[in-house]
């Protein structure tokens, strides 16, 4: 498993590279996005049990901390960022509706990857696009003063798709079919580290020539407004008294958006101009996600073991 912990950021970054110099090699397989992120999720699924979510359910003031992180940290960092940075109307009001949304199933994967508490992550995904649905339009309009109408049909089948069906699935074969999945559960690290990977690789080809045309200040601007929710999301659970396990998946959900949807809300009610943040937070939260996976994870293990007895001690 450290071998994977290890490696996933290198790949992240190899793939997203090679992506960004030579696009035409992976842009026509954007049809593969949504059904790398199933494969993810069924993988997720496949190594929890029923008792997980029995225990996310208990920790409803970590849900609700998160929470209330998630829809104000994120937008009025996202404003301050801009008017520090000075950005235009359009970018401005781009990074607001990134962070007006709610997380994206690509904190559920680096939870899994980071050894977090998945149950609590998906839970909180899920709440926090439910909540969405009501808050975003309202947080877009209070913050940027723009007004938007969020489809909420299509956010519910997007999340019954992508997160709860597989996860349901996965999660009933490891509760009925127990010994078989166990014969498997070693390689399912594996598989989701290739799948994301393989989705960064795509989304950068996706967005390289956008990329290009950004310039380096909203480049900056996504790298802080991430950093922000990462740090302020572990920092202020941890002056709460969480657990390190609890602290990073809210760091995570509340650092990792879903910007997949923030880009078609800014293309679709706005301009393509306003879109741009989103396309980059869709590739910067995957590669620093993969990297603090890799680091948290590591660290866990190296920790494990430096508490294991030595020798003579035993």
């Amino acid at each position: 498993m450290q071998t994977i912990n290890r490696l996933f950021p290198l790949l992240a970054l190899i793939g997203a590279a090679c992506a960004y110099w030579q696009p035409q090699l992976f842009s026509g397989f954007s049809n593969l996005i949504v059904p790398l992120l199933v494969i993810i999720m069924l993988a997720m699924g496949l190594s929890l049990n029923v008792s997980d979510f029995t225990a996310a359910v208990r920790q409803y003031r970590a849900v609700g901390v998160g929470l209330v992180l998630q829809f104000s940290v994120m937008p009025l960092s996202a404003l301050l960022i801009s008017q520090q940075l000075g950005l235009d109307a359009d970018l401005t009001l781009g990074l607001v509706v990134v962070g007006s949304v709610a997380g994206g199933t690509a904190s559920n994967v680096v939870c899994y990857l980071a050894k977090g508490d998945l149950a609590l992550s998906i839970t909180m995904t899920a709440c926090s696009t439910l909540l969405g649905v009501l808050l975003t339009p309202m947080i877009i309009e209070l913050v940027a003063g723009q007004v938007v109408a969020v489809p909420v049909l299509a956010m519910l089948v997007s999340l019954a798709k992508i997160v709860l069906l597989p996860v349901i699935v996965g999660l009933l074969a490891n509760h009925y079919l127990a010994a078989s999945v166990s014969k498997i559960r070693g390689v399912l690290p594996w598989i989701s580290v290739v799948a994301i990977c393989m989705a960064i690789t795509i989304i950068v080809a996706l967005n390289a020539q956008r990329i290009e045309q950004i310039g380096a200040i909203v480049l900056l601007a996504v790298i802080l407004h991430n950093a922000s929710g990462l740090a302020l999301g572990y920092g202020v659970c941890y002056l709460l008294g969480f657990s390190h396990k609890v602290c990073k998946t809210i760091s995570l959900e509340v650092g990792l958006q879903n910007s997949g949807l923030a880009t078609a809300l800014c293309v679709q009610f706005f301009s393509p101009a306003s879109a741009l943040p989103a396309a980059i937070f869709s590739v910067w939260h995957n590669l620093s996600g993969a990297m603090l996976a890799g680091y948290w994870s590591g660290k866990q293990a190296q920790d494990r073991q430096a508490d294991k007895p030595s020798q003579k001690e035993a």
